[in-house]
C-alpha cells in the first residue's frame, strides 16, 4: 500500500511524546530533519526483535531437551504455561507502571532479565532449569512488551500511529520467528547446541541495553498505584472484537511455537533441528509479509481478509496430519500465517488508534494479555490431548475447533462492521 494513504490518518489530540517537546520525538523543531528522533524509533524496534527472539529460540530445541532430561510432550506445554503465568500479570503491572514512571525505568529491568533467562538456559542442567529460565523470560517480555509498544507510538517521527502499529506488529512476528530459525540452524549445524544459540542471544542484547538506554527520560512521574485492569468505556466494544479475533489468531502462534517442531519430525520422519525450526519461521515470515502488503487498510479490513485465510490454514494443518503430507504442511503453514499477520494487524491497529492518551501501555498491555493467553493456554489442552490419543491427533483436533470459530468470528464481524466507528475511522488530513 502507499504510504500517503496511512500519513493521511488524523494525529490523536492527545499523542505525546516522553520527551516532553514539540516536533520531533527527541525534541528536535518542528521542519528540521529527526535523524535522533528516527534513530530511537528504530533501535527501539530493535530491542523489541531482539527481546522476542531470545524467548522463542528454546522452540526447536526442546525435543533434544525431553531426549537429554527425559520428559514427555506434556513437560513442554508445561514450561510453555509456565512463561504465560508470570508473563499475564508482569504485562498487567509494567504497563501502567510505565506509563507513570517512563518507558526506559521499566524497559531496562526487562533487559537484564532477558539475559538472565538466557544464561540460565545456556546453563541447564536439569529439567528444573528450563522451568526457572522461562519464568524469567516470562518476566522479561511481559514487563517490555506493552511499554516497547506504546514507545514505538510515541517516538514515530511523523506522530503516525498506524505506522507504528505496523512497525510493532511486524517485528514481533520477526522476532518470534527469527528465534526458532536461529536456533535451529545453530544446534543443527554448530557445536554446542543448547547453549550457543543463547550466548548469540547475550551478545544481540548488549545494542538493545544501549539502546533503551539513550531513549528519552520521562517528562514527569506520577504516583503508581496498583490497579485492576480495565478498558476505557469508549473502546470496549473495539477491544473486545478485535482482541477476540487476535486471541484466536494466536492460538495459532502458540500451536506452532510449542507442538508444530514436533509435528514436522513425526510427518517428515526427520531429526533436523533446522526444519522444525523453519516450519516456524516460515509461518511468521508470512505473517509479516502480510502484515507490510496491508499496511494502510483499515483495521476491520484486515481482521476481515485474515480470518478466512487463518481458517483454511487450519484446516490445511489437519488433513496434513490425516494424509501425512508435507506439501499441504507448507500450504497450511503459508496461508495460515497470512491470515495470522492480516489478524493481528488489524487488531492492533483498531486498539492502537482507539486507546486515549495516558492510558496506551495500559491498553495495550492489556490486549497483549488476550494474545498470550491465546498462545498459551489452548496449547495445554493440545498437550495434555496428546499424551492421550497422539500428537497427530491433538493437532488435527485443535485446528478444526479453532478453524470453527475462526468463522464464528468472521461472521460476527461481518455483521458490526458499520457499527463500530472506532475501527473504521475517518481518513482526514493533517
Amino acid at each position: 500500500m502507499p504510504l500517503n494513504r496511512a500519513a493521511a490518518v488524523r494525529r490523536p489530540s492527545g499523542q505525546h511524546h516522553q520527551a516532553g517537546h514539540s516536533g520531533s520525538a527527541d525534541g528536535a523543531p518542528a521542519g528540521q530533519p529527526a535523524v535522533k528522533g528516527r534513530w530511537r524509533f528504530w533501535a527501539t524496534a530493535y530491542a523489541l526483535l531482539i527481546l522476542l527472539t531470545g524467548t522463542n529460540l528454546p522452540t526447536p530445541l526442546y525435543r533434544g531437551y525431553e531426549a537429554q532430561f527425559g520428559f514427555s510432550p506434556l513437560v513442554v506445554t508445561l514450561i510453555f504455561a509456565a512463561y504465560m503465568a508470570v508473563l499475564i500479570p508482569s504485562l498487567l503491572v509494567a504497563g501502567p507502571l510505565s506509563d507513570a514512571v517512563g518507558r526506559r525505568s521499566v524497559l531496562l529491568p526487562a533487559v537484564a532479565l532477558a539475559a538472565l533467562g538466557s544464561l540460565i538456559f545456556a546453563l541447564a542442567a536439569g529439567t528444573e532449569w528450563l522451568f526457572a529460565a522461562r519464568v524469567v523470560q516470562g518476566l522479561a517480555v511481559g514487563a517490555a512488551s506493552g511499554a516497547l509498544t506504546a514507545a514505538l507510538t510515541e517516538l514515530e517521527p511523523t506522530g503516525d500511529r498506524r505506522k507504528a502499529a505496523l512497525v510493532s506488529t511486524v517485528t514481533s512476528a520477526s522476532g518470534l520467528g527469527l528465534g526458532p530459525l536461529l536456533a535451529g540452524l545453530l544446534a543443527e549445524y554448530a557445536p554446542a547446541p543448547h547453549v550457543l544459540p543463547f550466548v548469540v542471544e547475550l551478545v544481540l542484547l548488549v545494542p538493545a541495553a544501549a539502546a533503551i538506554a539513550a531513549l528519552p527520560a520521562a517528562s514527569s512521574r506520577t504516583r503508581w498505584r496498583p490497579r485492576r485492569p480495565g478498558i476505557p468505556a469508549a473502546m470496549r466494544a473495539t477491544f473486545a472484537t478485535s482482541g477476540t479475533a487476535s486471541f484466536l489468531a494466536f492460538t495459532v502462534v502458540g500451536l506452532f511455537l510449542a507442538l508444530v517442531p514436533t509435528y514436522v519430525a513425526t510427518l517428515s520422519g526427520s531429526d533436523n533441528l533446522f526444519l522444525g525450526g523453519a516450519a516456524v519461521a516460515l509461518m511468521l515470515l508470512c505473517s509479516a509479509l502480510a502484515q507490510l502488503l496491508g499496511y494502510g487498510r483499515r483495521a476491520r479490513i484486515l481482521e476481515l481478509g485474515g480470518l478466512p485465510l487463518l481458517a483454511a490454514g487450519l484446516a490445511l494443518l489437519a488433513l496434513a496430519g490425516a494424509s501425512s503430507s508435507l506439501t499441504l504442511l507448507l500450504a497450511a503453514t503459508v496461508i495460515g500465517g497470512t491470515g495470522q499477520g492480516l489478524v493481528f494487524l488489524g487488531g492492533l491497529t483498531a486498539v492502537n488508534q482507539a486507546a486515549p492518551a495516558g492510558r496506551h501501555a495500559d491498553v495495550l498491555s492489556s490486549f497483549y494479555v488476550i494474545l498470550y493467553l491465546g498462545s498459551g493456554f489452548p496449547v495445554i489442552g493440545v498437550g495434555f490431548l496428546a499424551t492421550v490419543a497422539g500428537l497427530l491427533v491433538a493437532v488435527q483436533w485443535f485446528a478444526a475447533v479453532v478453524a470453527v470459530l475462526c468463522v464464528v468470528m468472521l461472521l460476527v464481524l461481518a455483521r458490526g462492521r458499520h457499527r463500530d466507528p472506532a475501527v473504521n475511522p475517518p481518513l482526514r488530513e493533517v
